[in-house]
């Protein structure tokens, strides 16, 4: 049986020939946005112009900005009461791209080719609704979809082929909907408690509810009140650090499966009381465990915050309680602008709940990490926080490590608020990028002023907090989250966790020529720090309590008996420790 659509495969044709690699450019994503509003219509056609030619707006060598203008082209054909023939096809387009970059994206087509097939079976188009059927059903076997899912699909294309009197496919359909009721031989997708671990995440969000009970769409992009609770994400014990892993069909891997995949697996909303006294006791029995918030940035769902909220947790060896801040990206490139219309509010709600983490956690110490336009809620809350409290240099740092990697906030901006909260925290870590496509494209979008988190000539140095260019890291697809997708910059901060050591003293950085002994940036180089093995000896130093060199030293040959590895930890656990 056919599952691909002639649709399907041309679509597959055209982005296969039409990917030249720009930086797509977050002004046009604004205009589209804002013509949106204003002239649907015009939006509309700005989309399909694009996608023929994919120079106007940005860059369709990733996927992520291809499969945006797609679905925005769907609601707004829906929105503006388009031919029903026009929207099905629209509809199918998305689930084609979603199933063709299903690694990537991590989004579901099914939902988006039973839209189409709804349409054009109440346009008696049962030939159109059937492919677009059976598309959902392939791409639902290639996901690993539970099987009473798969074969309610089966049901469906069953009815659809009787309609269609076609009986010779509507019995095998049966036949494979039988199938699929069948309890499974095996458990691979469906886990059996083995080859992964469970991480919790403590969360605080502000994001409204959707009315789903899957964890994956539990939380919106809409805007809601706050609210506490727990994320549970499982990483695979093969897990690579600083990777986020996914299913992938070109893998033979046909399902999430916890021993091989980051699954968030539930998302429990508690009460006040309730959420406090579970996370006192992630402190109980061991008090000198730390607890780090993450705030995540523009263009990311509640599902991609958690689990990359557990993926540094994991890797930087369970030394940290993870707590995730979640305000309500709508989680799209194309919703840069609506993005930060919500995250100035969210910032004055993270103010409080960090408020509250410092008074009733239990924890000693309590980090901060912030991503991108997440920075804009963190500064906020930080400067909320220090005038609130009247902090001077004489006070008490209320935080351990601030991190602020990639903010997309005006430089200057950055360092005046910097200089109001650098009281709060016992060291402050401005991480920057010049290979930063959104920080490059956000400045043009702000008249051309530097944004804090670029790297480079622009790298901002101030006395307030220390500056780190982590530019050698290159760039992924969007070159945007290399602060935690290499392992390299998870040591550094699973570094500053644990001693709180200036740059000058940790691996792999090195101070900039021609600058202010007083007032120096730091480049990172890569290649000069086994990082991965830096990773876990740290962790198995903290575990042991190991605060000198002697006992480092005693300790370090039982960690592992690789001499080559010893030899590189050695020096760089001594320069950590101070005596």
């Amino acid at each position: 049986m056919q599952f691909i659509s002639r649709l399907a495969a041309a679509w597959f044709a055209f982005t296969l020939v039409a990917l030249p690699a720009q930086s797509q450019d977050l002004a046009a994503l604004v205009t589209l946005d804002e013509l949106a509003q204003s002239d649907p219509p015009a939006a509309i056609e700005m989309v399909e112009s694009a996608l023929r030619d994919p120079l106007m707006i940005g860059d369709p060598a990733d996927p992520r900005f291809v499969h945006d203008l797609l679905l925005f082209r769907a609601e707004l054909l829906v929105a503006t009461g388009a031919e029903p023939p026009v929207i099905a096809r629209a509809w199918a387009d998305l689930g084609t791209y979603q199933s063709r970059h299903r690694d990537l994206l991590s989004e579901d087509p099914v939902p988006a080719f039973l839209r189409a097939a709804t349409i054009f079976e109440d346009l008696a188009d049962l030939r159109s609704a059937r492919r677009a059927l059976e598309a959902a059903i392939d791409a639902a076997r290639e996901a690993g979809g539970d099987g009473q899912d798969v074969a309610v699909l089966y049901d469906e294309l069953a009815r659809l082929a009787t309609l269609a009197g076609q009986p010779g496919l509507a019995e095998e359909a049966e036949a494979l909907a039988a199938t699929f009721r069948a309890p499974p031989t095996e458990d691979g997708s469906r886990g059996d408690g083995e080859g992964f671990r469970a991480v919790d995440v403590y969360y605080a969000t502000d994001r409204a509810r959707t009315g789903s009970d899957g964890p994956r769409d539990f939380y919106g992009s809409e805007r809601g009140e706050l609210e506490l609770g727990v994320a549970t994400v499982t990483i695979p014990d093969r897990h690579e650090p600083g990777r986020i892993e996914g299913p992938s069909v070109w893998r033979l891997e046909f399902g999430p499966s916890p021993s091989r995949h980051v699954i968030l697996r539930s998302v429990t909303p508690v009460e006040d009381e309730a959420f406090y006294g579970r996370l006192n006791n992630e402190f109980a029995d061991d008090p000198g465990r730390d607890l780090f918030v993450f705030i995540h940035g523009y263009n990311v769902t509640f599902d991609a915050a958690a689990k990359r909220a557990a993926q540094i947790a994991y890797d930087m060896g369970h030394s940290a309680v993870p707590v995730l801040f979640s305000w309500p990206s709508r989680g799209r490139t194309v919703g840069y602008m609506a993005d930060t219309a919500v995250v100035r509010l969210s910032g004055r709600r993270l103010a409080m709940f960090l408020e509250d983490l410092v008074a009733r956690s239990g924890a000693e110490t309590i980090h901060i990490i912030a991503h991108s336009m997440g920075n804009r809620a963190l500064t906020d809350a930080l400067e909320i926080l220090a005038l609130r409290q009247g902090a001077t240099d004489e006070s008490r740092a209320v935080f351990g490590q601030v991190l602020f990697a990639a903010p997309d906030l005006d430089a200057l901006l950055f360092a005046e608020m910097a200089r109001t909260f650098r009281p709060l925290a016992r060291r402050m870590t401005l991480y920057a990028s010049e290979e930063d496509w959104a920080l490059a494209s956000s400045r043009k979008l702000h008249g051309a002023q530097p944004r804090a988190g670029q790297g480079g000539d622009d790298l901002l140095v101030e006395d307030s907090f220390d500056s780190i260019d982590m530019s050698e890291l290159g760039e992924d697809m969007l070159a945007h989250s290399y602060f935690a997708d290499d392992s390299s910059a998870i040591a550094d901060m699973a570094t500053l966790f644990w001693r709180n050591a200036p740059p000058g003293r940790r691996c792999g950085l090195e101070e900039r020529a021609g600058q202010s002994p007083d007032r120096p940036g730091w480049d990172y180089r890569t290649g000069e720090c086994a990082s991965r093995d830096l990773i876990g000896v740290i962790a198995i130093l903290r575990e042991g309590r190991i605060e000198t060199r002697r006992e480092a030293l005693e300790v370090l040959p039982d960690v592992t008996e690789d001499e080559d590895i010893l030899a590189d930890i050695t020096p760089v656990v001594e320069s950590l420790l101070e005596n």
